[in-house]
């Protein structure tokens, strides 16, 4: 019977301003639907993708149109070192501005997060590889929201997305 061998805690980099998404595929042509998906989302989006190949080479695959946001993307991506994980960097766009694009991707098995925040990657270890138990996004509540904190969230939506309520 297969063991876990170890439990890793991996905490990721964000490059200022930017956010990250973690997900997880089933094919090498992750790569170039994600890079698509991406290009045709936005003339200003910045970004690195980075794909951990899980047969064949066993290579992390990348693509991007920043080399900043690649380099960051594969960097991340070779400290989880999980099969079939792919690392997505973005500047000048937000998540909710591609995450449906990379969600429709039919490579695309699930997206774990997608976050500004300081993020963790819980990670399992087996005899066979690595793979991603969840992620930790962010820091544990810290109170209720009051109303004012309530009129600060609706209108930083009104200054980002245009939100009307």
């Amino acid at each position: 019977m297969a063991e876990i061998k170890n439990w890793i805690l991996t905490e990721l980099d964000i490059p200022k301003d930017s956010n990250i998404i973690i997900g997880q595929s089933h094919f090498i042509k992750t790569v170039e639907d994600l890079y698509e998906a991406l290009i045709t989302s936005s003339p200003t989006l910045q970004f690195g993708i980075a794909f951990c190949e899980a047969s064949g080479d066993c290579l992390i695959r990348w693509d991007g149109n920043s080399r900043q946001m690649i380099d960051s993307a594969i960097s991340n991506a070779e400290k989880i070192s999980a099969g079939h994980s792919f690392v997505i960097v973005i500047k000048d766009g937000y998540p909710i501005n591609v995450l449906d694009r990379i969600k429709n991707c039919q490579e695309v098995c699930r997206v774990f997060a997608a976050t500004a925040n300081p993020i963790q990657v819980i990670v399992c270890e087996t005899g066979q590889g690595r793979g991603i138990a969840g992620v930790v996004d962010g820091f544990t509540p810290q109170g209720i929201e009051t109303e004012k904190d309530q009129e600060e969230r609706l209108g930083l939506l009104k200054d980002i997305i245009k939100y009307k309520r």
